[in-house]
């Protein structure tokens, strides 16, 4: 099992510690809700060494890039991140992805999740197999902090040099972040405002220690994996292997935004045309639980006494209250107030479809 270099400030901090993905990670510290609400209110901190980093360089590395997903990297300048997919010819999901332009058009890093690393570094590889570009797994090289809520910023700013008021989402800039070479970027996986960090120090405990030792008195906590997914749930953010897989499109996901049709070809392109012209048979949407119970991932779920699907993603909301999920459910079923039933235990409950995402912060 890997450990990352933080694993020892993990087991100092008490944290719960579990397999995930291959990894020893902290599924808790001082208990998922406190955790969630901590990262909705104040700041939370978090250990994502875990994802994979995979560089893509060379004087194809754009072009390699771009048949790979279906977003458009090319609109991409040094210093922005784009979220995206790899898409297999039937326009699924190898995984989803964050792209960084690291430079035009020579260099991105592509952030990948942790359970699909090596999957994804074999299919960029095969992939990539006729393109001038270099492909690299550096996932071992690098250490991963999210800072993420609404006090991230005033938390982070004294330890680094980095003008953080001026970096919009979506962008990163290169600089230190209490004394070690970091990459920092106004990303995250909360549905909070909020920042990665990414080093390749041999010490990024230096960086965790500076931020909790400034983020505490103001009520930072750190978080464990339990909360990261019910924060993800409710800000309505993709998980691999539960609201996507090789076996959902793109379309289907409802993540349309991310496909940029007129920009060339690319993976799946053709079969995602052919889908939005025949139209979608089901979509993901999200649903509350109208009677008592918590849906989770695979519960059946019902229409009419018939089994539809099973529910992708589900949890108690700690922040909004609710119990929620995500379901891809016929199209014709997909409408706001459509209610159905889910099999909870040795009952049916009683859910229905509504607006997404089931959070959204306020704006500054």
């Amino acid at each position: 099992m890997k450990k990352t270099r933080l694993n020892q400030v993990h087991r100092e901090a008490g944290a719960r510690l579990i397999e995930f993905a291959g990894w020893e990670m902290p599924v808790e510290y001082r208990g998922l809700i406190e955790e969630h609400l901590a990262v909705r209110t104040k700041a939370g901190l978090f250990d994502v060494s875990h994802m994979g980093e995979i560089m893509v360089e060379g004087p194809e590395a754009l072009a390699l890039v771009q048949y790979l997903t279906p977003n458009d990297a090319g609109k991409l300048l040094p210093g922005q991140v784009q979220y995206s997919a790899l898409t297999t010819p039937q326009g699924t999901f190898v995984d989803d992805l964050l792209v960084y332009c690291l430079s035009v058009p020579d260099r991105y890093l592509l952030v990948v999740n942790a359970a699909n690393t090596d999957k994804d570094f074999t299919w960029i590889k095969e992939k990539g197999a006729g393109f001038k570009a270099r492909v690299t797994n550096e996932s071992d090289r690098y250490s991963q902090l999210a800072l993420q809520g609404p006090l991230a910023q005033e938390i982070l700013q004294p330890l680094t040099a980095i003008d953080l008021g001026q970096m919009k989402s979506f962008n990163y800039a290169y600089g230190q972040v209490a004394g070690i070479d970091s990459l920092v970027s106004r990303t995250g996986y909360t549905g909070e405002d909020g920042f990665e960090i990414y080093t390749t120090s041999e010490t990024p405990e230096v960086i965790w220690k500076a931020i909790v030792a400034r983020g505490e008195p103001l009520g930072l906590q750190p978080v464990g994996l339990g909360a990261r997914d019910t924060l993800r749930l409710e800000a309505k953010l993709m998980l691999y292997g539960n609201d996507i897989s090789d076996k959902t499109t793109v379309l289907e996901a409802d993540l349309k935004w991310i496909v940029k049709f007129q920009k060339g070809d690319f993976l799946g392109k053709v079969a995602l045309e052919q889908q939005l012209a025949e139209g979608l048979k089901r979509k993901l949407v999200g649903f509350e639980v109208v009677d008592k119970g918590i849906a989770r991932p695979h519960y059946p779920v019902y229409m009419g006494g018939q089994k539809v699907s099973e529910v992708c993603s589900g949890s108690y909301g700690p922040y909004v209250k609710k119990a929620i999920g995500l379901v891809y459910l016929p199209i014709e079923a997909t409408a706001i107030g459509t209610e159905f039933e889910i099999g909870i235990r040795d009952k049916m409950a009683k859910a229905r479809v509504v607006p997404t995402p089931f959070y959204k912060r306020e704006k500054k």
